[in-house]
Parts: structure tokens; sequence; C-alpha cells
């Protein structure tokens, strides 16, 4: 990992942490009575549940008519889901700042997230299963969460995944390709281990090629942080690379552009409550799941965040 990647990594999401606490926006203007009003504002928060106890199947994307798709700003009135981002699953170390152990989970910190989660009756949902959710208001299971994991530590792959099945989950797991196979001071999944997850059902995704901030992309920055990374997580997988998840939460406008004309179906920064207007899609709000919340805490943080 480059110095530069190490320098920032802490500092950026000390920042991103502490705006997870924060609550999303809700914007509501209208004339109508206020009986109308809350009638409305209910239909268009309620996210439509699937009859079944099971995770609900997503239609493949590829097949979701142009015409079906939802315009922006009726993707930018549905409900939101939680989405949950996870870093590195081990114990703290003595070297670990303050900041780094936000984002750094405890194994048995862990568990007792994940276990809350099933003992409340939350089902984890794929990407696939949100962007139809968003795009066409196809229902999703009761309690849905997504549980997304950044940059492709060995860690997720050896604790974090076996675990999120043991609950009948399945994950995201947002690839750094530079680091691929890398050990060192900290591990990351080889090839193999990634196949091996896409093999099993859970989703992966494209987190650039080794984390550099896409607002400062200029270029062929795009070539080498996106499409060569997509193609390679392609060739290791064998299926399409359609979600993204931007370095530090980062993004802007012109990145929304540039992924769309890529291919991307959905990208996903952090807790910030701007959403793009044109793009939400690739704008998609996750909060950081921190080392230091109990079960109850992250609960809290869920509902209060995502509305």
């Amino acid at each position: 990992m480059n110095q530069k990647y190490r320098t920032l990594f802490p500092i950026a999401f000390s920042i991103l942490t502490t705006a997870t606490v924060l609550s999303c926006s809700q914007s509501k203007g209208t004339e109508k009575t206020a009986e109308s009003e809350a009638k409305t504002e209910a239909t268009a928060k309620a996210v439509p549940v699937s009859s079944e106890s099971a995770p609900a199947t997503a239609p493949d994307p590829a097949d979701i008519p142009a015409s079906r798709i939802a315009d922006a700003a009726t993707i930018l009135s549905r409900k939101q889901v939680p989405i949950l981002c996870y870093h590195q699953v081990r114990e703290w170390r003595p070297k670990d700042s303050e900041n780094a152990r936000s984002y750094i989970m405890p194994v048995q910190v862990f568990k007792d997230q994940i276990k809350m989660l099933a003992d409340s009756g939350y089902h984890s949902i794929s990407p696939d299963q949100l962007y139809a959710y968003l795009t066409t208001g196809a229902a999703l299971p009761p309690k849905p969460v997504m549980l997304t994991f950044d940059d492709g530590d060995l860690e997720q792959y050896e604790l974090a995944a076996p675990l999120l099945e043991k609950h009948g989950f399945k994950g995201v797991f947002f690839i750094m390709t530079a680091s691929i196979g890398r050990r060192g001071y900290q591990h990351y999944m080889d090839k193999q281990q990634i196949k091996d997850l896409a093999d099993r059902g859970h989703t992966i995704g494209c987190h650039t090629w080794d984390h550099h901030n896409v607002k400062k992309y200029q270029g062929e920055d795009w070539k080498t942080q996106i499409e060569e990374p997509t193609k390679k997580l392609e060739t290791i997988t064998g299926k399409p690379i359609r979600h993204f998840a931007y370095p530090f939460g980062l993004w802007n406008h012109e990145a929304t552009v540039e992924l769309k004309k890529r291919g991307y179906l959905s990208a996903f920064q952090l807790a910030e409550k701007k959403r793009d207007e044109e793009n939400p899609l690739l704008s998609v709000r996750r909060i950081i799941a921190s080392g230091y919340w109990s079960p109850r805490t992250l609960h809290n943080n869920m509902q209060n965040s995502f509305k």
C-alpha cells in the first residue's frame, strides 16, 4: 500500500465515522391538507416487503426494461435501506490509533453486531436487489439491510464471510485490486478467495486500483483506477462487476457521470446526506459500523440515519 493511502486512510475515516451518527434529512413540501400529506409521505417512504420470510430474489438488472426504470426524483423519494460498511475485522493492535479503531472491528464486537441483526429479524440484500427496489419499486425481504466490506482484507474472507453465512446473510465485498494477494502488516484476499466468495453467492464490487480519491481523477486515471480493475475482477469472478464503492466515501457529480458511462449501476458513498440529483443510484449512502459500537448503538444509528 502506498504511503499516501496509509496517511490518508485514518484521517479520512475519522471524519466520516463522525458523520455516521447524523440522520438523513427529509424533504417534503406540499399544499395538501395535513391528513393527505401524512398519507402521501407514508406511502412514498414505505419499503415494499415480500410476503416470503426468505430474502427476495432480484431480477437481473440487465433484464429490466429502460421503460420501467424510475426517474431520479422517484428514486430519491424512496425510503433508504440501511447499508453498513465494514473494513478490517481483527483485534486492535497497540499501534492502532484511536481513529483507526473506529473502523477496525474486533472479532467479538463483529459477532455481536451480526447476531443482533439476525436476532432482530433482518435479511441481507444484494446491490442487485437494492437496484431493483430503487428503480422499479420491487419488493424487498422484511427488515432489509446491506452488509458491505471495503478493501478486500483477508479476515473478511476467513472470519466475516463464514459468520455471515452462519446467520443466512450474504455480503458485498468491494475489492481494491492493487492489494490482491498482498501479504504484510495487513493481509489481503487472493484471486481464488475472491472467486470463492462470488461462487458462494456474495457480491464482488470494485473499490478502485489503489484507493485514490475519485474527485482528483484526470485523464488516464479513469482507465487505471476504474476500467482496468473492473476487467480484472470480471476475469477473476467470471461475473459482471456492476457496483462500486468510493474510496473514503468521497464523490462528486463528475464521478457519477464517469461511472455511469462505464456501465456501473450503483455506487456507494458514506454518511453524507447529499445525493446526486441526476444520478442518485451512483451516490447511495452507507454508514461505517464502528468498532466502538455495541449492538444497541449500531441499531440506533441504523434507525436514525436511514429514513
